[in-house]
Order: C-alpha cells, then structure tokens, then sequence
C-alpha cells in the first residue's frame, strides 16, 4: 500500500485534491459537491428565547426608569411591550410553531408582565 504522505493528490492536510479542488476531505470521504446545501431555519426555540430576553430587558428597563412614577405607567407601558413582542414574535414564525411552543411563549412572556404588574401595584 502506497504511503499516503507520498500521495501526489494530497495536500499537506491531507486532503484529495483535483488539481487546485478539494475532492475529499479525510474526516469526511466525501467529495464537496456530494455535501448538501444547508440553508438558515430558525426553529421555535430561537423565537422563544429572543422574546424572553428582549422582554426581560425591556421590562426591567421600564421598571427601573419609572420607578418614582406612578405605578400605572409602568403597567400600562410593560403591557404594552409585552404585546409588541409577542407580535413580532408571531409574525417572525411562532404562529407556525407547535401548540407547545406557542403555549410555553405565551406562558412566559405573561409571567414576566405578571412580575412587573406585582412590583408596581403598590404604587397605583
């Protein structure tokens, strides 16, 4: 058997090249063109986690800056953020997600609005 250091086909990495084109990697034995195109699709945990962090820092902003205010207005602006990112969280793909999925970022984004409502109903 040939030693492959010798291989005129191989790079220093070990690689099958075709003239200047890799045709096979070793960890792979595959030739480029046979790999499949992967493409971007954002699955419904992506989704989820972008509305609980965005809300997160969204409503603990809300809570911090109209802290001395009246209680209403960090409800009524917490609620209404709340609705603005579960809208786009929608529209981005959710509404095509799982009944689980939909449920679990419903249950979230609720809990979080609940928790400021609870922090700022004493100053109503």
């Amino acid at each position: 058997m040939p030693d492959p250091q010798e291989d005129p086909n191989r790079d220093n990495d070990g690689d099958v090249m075709a003239g200047d084109r890799r045709i096979a990697r070793p960890d792979t034995a595959l030739p480029d063109w046979h790999n499949p195109d992967a493409s971007y699709r954002p699955i419904p945990i992506v989704w989820f986690t972008a509305a609980f962090l965005v809300q997160s820092v969204v409503l603990f902003g809300i809570v911090m800056v109209f802290m001395g205010m009246s209680g209403i207005v960090t409800i009524a602006l917490s609620i209404l953020t709340t609705w603005i990112i579960g809208k786009k969280t929608w529209d981005r793909g959710m509404k095509g997600a799982s009944e689980r999925w939909k449920g679990a970022t419903i249950t979230v984004l609720f809990a979080q609005l609940t928790s400021v409502i609870l922090v700022s109903i004493d100053r109503l």
